[in-house]
This record gives C-alpha cells, sequence and structure tokens, in this order.
C-alpha cells in the first residue's frame, strides 16, 4: 500500500494512503526510505512516527506500508551482538556506513549467510505443540540455543534432519490440519505483544547477585520487578553492571535506553572484555546488549525496551532465567511524552501523556517466572530491573511514582551516600522488598535466624538515623554510651557490609554463606559488647577494641575462615574488658 507525506512536523510524519492503513504498521518514508511506525489514524491519514531523523525529506515524496508491525527476528545469531532499539547490528552499521550511519540504512538483524550446526532432539512422526524444542544450536561456547516450534503451530514432525543451516533454511517439516508447514531456525514476534505462556508460576528463590546490600535487605526475585531510581552520579549504570556480571541469570540484556553517548560507548567498549565467572570465558557470549543513546530519534528509544524484553522473553521459553537490565525507563518515558506532544495529545502531570502509568504497567508485567508453551514442564523466567533518572533526584516525580506500583523491589540511591563515596548508595530507610517471604526460604538454609538478624541490623541502621538527628544538635560526646555503641554498630554495618569495592579483587562479590556469616558476626558483636555498657564499661573501650578494624576488613578476606576466627578475638577481647572493669559476663 502506498501514500504521499502531507506535512512533517520534526520525526512525526503525516501522510495521506489511497485505503485506510492498520495503527503499529511499519512504514518505509519518503525517498530515504527511512523507517517509521503509524502511532494513529484517522480514515485514511497517518501519523507515522520516524525511527530516524526526517530532515531533507519533504511533502510530496512517497510512503510505503510493508503491512507489518514492528517485530523482533528471533533465532541463532543475535547473542553476543550489540543492536540499536529496532534490532540492527551496530557493529554491521559500523562496517557498513562508518561511525556516521547514513539514513535509509536497513540491514536485517540475523545474518542470513552464516551457517549454523542444527543438532535435531526430535524424530518424525513425534507429536508437537507450539514452544516444544525441535533441536539445539551451539550458539556460543557459553550458551546453547534451543530451535523451538513456533508459539501458534502443532501437529505432527514429518521430516527432520541434523546438519548446517542457514536460518532461513528448512530443517524439517511439520504436518498441520492446514496443510504441512516448513521449521526453520528463526521465527518473528511483535515487539509489542508478550510472548505466550502455559502458566505463570509463583516466585521461588531470589536473583542472587553477590552485592550484599541487594541480596540481604533488599533482594529481587527471580522472576521479580525492581527499579533503581537516582540522581545523576549515584551508580545506577555501575550498580545493574555488577548485577549483569554477578548474577545467577543465564542470560544477560542490557538495554541503554537514551544513556549517554559517551557512557553507552564506554560500556560496548568495557563489557565485552569482562570475565564471566561462571565459565571463565567472556561475559558476552551470554549477553545481548540492546544500545540507544539519547541523540537517536525518540521512536526508536520508545521501542527498545520492548525491543529488550520480547528478546528476553525469547530466551524465556527456552527454559533460560533472564535478567533485563533496562537503564533507563525515564528516557523511554521522555521519549513517550515527546511522541505524544507531536501528536498534539493533552499532556499530564508533568507534561507526560495520561496513558503513561498504563505503559509502564505493560513493560514490567512482562515479568514473571513461568511454565513456558510446549509438552513438558518446562520452566523460565524474566527479571526485569528498571533504572529511573528522576529529574533532581526527586522521588515524587511521575515516572518513579507509577513505577512503584507494579514493583517488588525499590533500591533508592542517595545523593548524599554517593557524595560520601558510599557505593552502592543504596538507601537503607528509603528502600522496601516484597519478596522477603521468597528470601526468608531459601536464605534459611545458611542460617534459620537469618530473617531475625537481618531485622535487627535494619532497626539498628533506623535507631542510629534517629540518634544522629541528636547528636547534630548536642554533639555526640553528650549522648548516652547505649545510643553511643548504636551508633557504633551502625557505622560498622555501614563500612563493613554495606559498602562494596565494585573495583576490588575479592570485595567485588560475595557469595550468600559469607554474606549471612559476615552480617552474623557484627550483630553477634553487638549482642557481647551491650551487657559490658550497660555495666558501665565506657563505650570508648569498645571503640578501642582492635578486634574492630578486623571486623571492618572481613569483606576484602577469602572466604568465611577468617569470620569464624573473629569470634575467638571477640571472646578473648570482651573477657579482657570484663576483668578489667570487674564486671559480669552475660
Amino acid at each position: 500500500m502506498e501514500g504521499t507525506i502531507e506535512r512533517i512536523n520534526g520525526s512525526l510524519v503525516i501522510a495521506k494512503f489511497n485505503e485506510e492503513p492498520k495503527i503499529g504498521d511499519l512504514i518505509e518514508v519518503g525517498d530515504l526510505r527511512l523507517m517509521g511506525e503509524i502511532v494513529r489514524l484517522s480514515e485514511e491519514t497517518a501519523y507515522i512516527q520516524c525511527y530516524e531523523v526526517t530532515s531533507g525529506i519533504g511533502p510530496g515524496e512517497p510512503v510505503i506500508d510493508t503491512g507489518r508491525p514492528l517485530v523482533a527476528e528471533l533465532g541463532p545469531g543475535i547473542m553476543s551482538t550489540i543492536v540499536d532499539g529496532v534490532e540492527r547490528s551496530e557493529t554491521q552499521l559500523w562496517e557498513l556506513t562508518g561511525p556516521f550511519v547514513s539514513r535509509g540504512t536497513n540491514i536485517v538483524p540475523i545474518d542470513r549467510e552464516k551457517v549454523w550446526p542444527f543438532k535435531a532432539t526430535v524424530k518424525p512422526g513425534d507429536e508437537v505443540i507450539g514452544g516444544d524444542i525441535i533441536g539445539t544450536v551451539q550458539e556460543t561456547p557459553s550458551f546453547e540455543h534451543r530451535v523451538m516450534v513456533p508459539p501458534n503451530q502443532s501437529g505432527t514432525i514429518k521430516s527432520i534432519q541434523s546438519g548446517d543451516f542457514t536460518v532461513e533454511e528448512v530443517v524439517g517439516e511439520l504436518e498441520t490440519s492446514d496443510g504441512v508447514v516448513p521449521l526453520k531456525m528463526m521465527q518473528i514476534w511483535p515487539v509489542r505483544i508478550g510472548r505466550p505462556i502455559k502458566e505463570r508460576l509463583p516466585l521461588e528463590q531470589p536473583l542472587m547477585t553477590g552485592q550484599r546490600v541487594v541480596d540481604t535487605f533488599f533482594p529481587v526475585a527471580k522472576g521479580g520487578a525492581a527499579a533503581i531510581p537516582g540522581g545523576f552520579g549515584t551508580g545506577k549504570t555501575v550498580t545493574l553492571q555488577q548485577i549483569s556480571k554477578w548474577s545467577d541469570a543465564d542470560i544477560i540484556i542490557l538495554i541503554g535506553c537514551g544513556e549517554r553517548g559517551n557512557e553507552m560507548a564506554d560500556v560496548v567498549a568495557h563489557f565485552p572484555e569482562l570475565e564471566d565467572p561462571r565459565s571463565g570465558r567472556r561475559l558476552i557470549e551470554r549477553t545481548i546488549i540492546v544500545a540507544n543513546v539519547s541523540n537517536m530519534p525518540v521512536s526508536a528509544r520508545e521501542a527498545s525496551i520492548y525491543m529488550g524484553v520480547t528478546l528476553g522473553e525469547y530466551y524465556r521459553d527456552m527454559g533460560y532465567d533472564v535478567a533485563v537490565m533496562a537503564d533507563s525507563t525515564s528516557r523511554w518515558a521522555e521519549a513517550l511524552r515527546d511522541i505524544s506532544g507531536r501528536l498534539e495529545e493533552i499532556p499530564a502531570e508533568a507534561g507526560f501523556p495520561a496513558y503513561l502509568s498504563d505503559r509502564i504497567a505493560q513493560i514490567y508485567e512482562r515479568a514473571g517466572r513461568v511454565i513456558t508453551l510446549g509438552s513438558g514442564s518446562n520452566m523460565g523466567s524474566l527479571t526485569l530491573l528498571g533504572a529511573v533518572s528522576p529529574p533532581g533526584g526527586d522521588f515524587s516525580e511521575p515516572v518513579t511514582t507509577h513505577t512503584l506500583r507494579y514493583i517488588g523491589t525499590f533500591w533508592a540511591l542517595d545523593t548524599e551516600l554517593a557524595y560520601r563515596r558510599h557505593f552502592p548508595a543504596i538507601n537503607w530507610l528509603r528502600s522496601f522488598t516484597r519478596y522477603m517471604e521468597v528470601a526468608s526460604r531459601w536464605w534459611s538454609q545458611f542460617d534459620p535466624g537469618w530473617e531475625n538478624i537481618r531485622a535487627q541490623a535494619l532497626r539498628l541502621l533506623e535507631e542510629a538515623s534517629e540518634i544522629e538527628e541528636t547528636a547534630r544538635i548536642i554533639g555526640e560526646k553528650a549522648l548516652p554510651d547505649e545510643q553511643r555503641l548504636v551508633l557504633l554498630l551502625a557505622e560498622m554495618l555501614r563500612e563493613g557490609f554495606l559498602v562494596q569495592n565494585a573495583f576490588h579483587e575479592v570485595d567485588t562479590y560475595c557469595e550468600a554463606e559469607k554474606q549471612s556469616a559476615l552480617l552474623k558476626v557484627i550483630i553477634d558483636f553487638h549482642n557481647a559488647v551491650e551487657p559490658l555498657i550497660r555495666q558501665g564499661v565506657p563505650i570508648e573501650k569498645i571503640r578501642e577494641m582492635d578486634v574492630l578494624t578486623e571486623l571492618l576488613r572481613l569483606k576484602e578476606r577469602q572466604g568465611t575462615e577468617p569470620i569464624k576466627a573473629a569470634y575467638d578475638e571477640i571472646e578473648a577481647q570482651r573477657k579482657e574488658l570484663a576483668e578489667e572493669y570487674e564486671v559480669e559476663i552475660i
């Protein structure tokens, strides 16, 4: 179907078709054949939002309706790649056009020429339904691609063969009620529609990240959703990169949505060099990066999160645990606002469209732990972690407040903590998690009393925050020793547990057993010295205990043996103080 451009408003093109098109269709715009999408219809008049800059095209130029929506191509050849918001390979675009991508350069997302070693796992005569795995491809040394029957197909395998094929070559045939359907390694899916599942399951296990403040205080479940809001410089990107590297997810998808070009360039340059702690190989071998920086057109930015989530659902359907990192959803929401303004829609709060909440819900509700389509009970999960960039760190702005309605974990980054070089700068007073029941069941394997120890640590931190308000007025030395002990323990928790050095060889990752033991030894130290304070031992003597320095350095020691040794030092020094002041050890 063809039409003609009537008017252009920035990246919005108004065109007249000779018959009525469909909303959501992809359009080739102008003589340059720029890629665009129909976002509004009025009879034969279509409002097209371009994914590329529209300068140089004008009224009277042709537009062509491709007849299909924006889709993701799914199959071997995507893993380890860096793509833009509409799934074009950034490296192929560079090879074709150099550092400045020429407009109208449309390339296929998956290489049609590359040959993949396909190994069939079914045989002729087998009954299969949508989602069943019919074969595998070792796409990278760290990732096995599982080729599935398309979700809307079912029948009997008529023929299938192992061998070397391209993604478009037929590897087998499926006999259905409507005839024989060719089976290929590639399938396509509209990015704005969630892929179907058999059943949604309750969440049962936390996503372990190796970051103590996350895993111990504010965990997120596998298949859950979390938001990490914070102002400029608070460490959103580094925190998400740490989770990307160390989390126990099988597949990582990083979405750079509207981030600064130099920041995204740094990720693209250094992320492929990171070592995968699982295999010792490169982390990029099980990672996809969707890079859509701030100077690219807003439509491509708006589409990038849908593209990343669709890719995540595809690997979830194979039975993998997938973690999708969206950085940042605020830039995505700003793209929605820009498009809405060009469509002359009535704005709501802060200029955002009235449907902002619905769109945020559509994204976060695609997370989950599921039984995938297919004959068996194959399970997979998609965990969605979204960074939010509230202007000036104002958490009352619309994107943050709407996001709070659809997530289970909230990691509130604090500018003041970041200025004090406290990283991760997650504020323990403003953050929360709704996955405590899931986490408690899992953590009990290391320490049955974990939940009580965590609660006691949080109480000490909250109490210390209240005492600090008084200390600012009258001075810390005017406080009673019991309150000064609380301040000391809060400082130990902050420096010895919450602060974690992403660039330290040992401290960058903390295994679950060590996290539990480290928190327990600090709380046990408090319980050991509190009776001494109540019986008159001065707080200065507690501060002078040599074991304090060791407790703060335990996080940088390998394993849990140094933690066990610290208990003997605590007991020995506690006895010395008790004997010196002739008090009873309780």
